[in-house]
């Protein structure tokens, strides 16, 4: 059993700081890193690939709507030739950041409410997809494990990472429950961890509804805005260790 360990990152902006990201990246194996538009700027792009190349982790674009305020959490009606102008400029900033001092960008997963259009609405999802193809028909577009994102990543022919979440309760369709709803973030530990451990040796996972429902995935996102999100981390290493658990990065 083997499974990737990711976290969003670089998320902090100017003078205001958010997450720890030096700490987080010495227990995951691949880092998302925001692109300036929902969160981060320029100095904190450089700064987190710079740090996320010396700590060998892989790493990939976080993309998301241009919405600094709201965290890039709030839906923005565009056109799908915005979207796809949006992600290649996004995406293209991070990845120069990257090479620039040796690296590679390995995958692209959008971000807050981008990510949740594009779950659901396939038209949205294959915009994606084929901004990510053209910008790099190698890169691996990471999403919601059985979305529309996953669909249409197949069918323009990139590869794809099935993304799962520690700290989110899901719908009976498989969807991430919105924040706002009561219970949609986990708060305990071991509640995390057990949802992991219950996705990655059973295929399954407990719906918010307490329903038990057919998922595997490729990845596992741990959120770096998360107050406990180190803590889960590790209790999740520590859990994988005693269930012969590999963690890898995305490839």
């Amino acid at each position: 059993m083997k499974i990737d360990l990711n976290c969003d990152l670089g998320e902090s902006f100017g003078h205001y700081s958010i997450g720890n990201d030096e700490e987080i990246m010495n227990y995951v194996s691949s880092v998302n890193i925001a692109c300036g538009f929902h969160a981060g700027d320029p100095e904190i792009m450089e700064k987190t690939v710079k740090l996320a190349i010396k700590k060998g982790v892989s790493i990939g674009a976080h993309p998301g709507y241009p919405d600094l305020q709201g965290f890039g959490r709030r839906p923005i009606t565009m056109s799908h030739q915005a979207l796809r102008s949006m992600m290649i400029y996004q995406i293209g900033a991070l990845k120069a950041f990257v090479e620039t001092y040796g690296g590679k960008l390995v995958h692209v997963k959008p971000h807050g409410a981008l990510y949740n259009l594009a779950s659901k609405d396939y038209d949205v999802a294959l915009t994606l997809a084929k901004a990510i193809y053209d910008v790099d028909k190698n890169l691996v577009f990471m999403g919601l494990a059985g979305s529309e994102m996953i669909r249409a990543g197949e069918e323009v022919g990139i590869k794809v990472c099935r993304e799962t979440f520690a700290d989110r309760r899901y719908t009976e369709e498989l969807k991430l429950v919105p924040r706002g709803t009561e219970g949609a973030v986990i708060e305990k530990i071991e509640d995390s961890v057990n949802q992991c451990l219950h996705m990655i040796k059973e295929n399954k996972i407990i719906t918010i509804d307490g329903k038990e429902k057919i998922m595997s995935g490729d990845s596992i996102c741990i959120h770096g805005d998360n107050k406990h999100g180190l803590e889960v981390v590790k209790s999740l290493l520590d859990s994988f260790k005693d269930n012969n658990i590999e963690v890898g990065a995305v490839k």
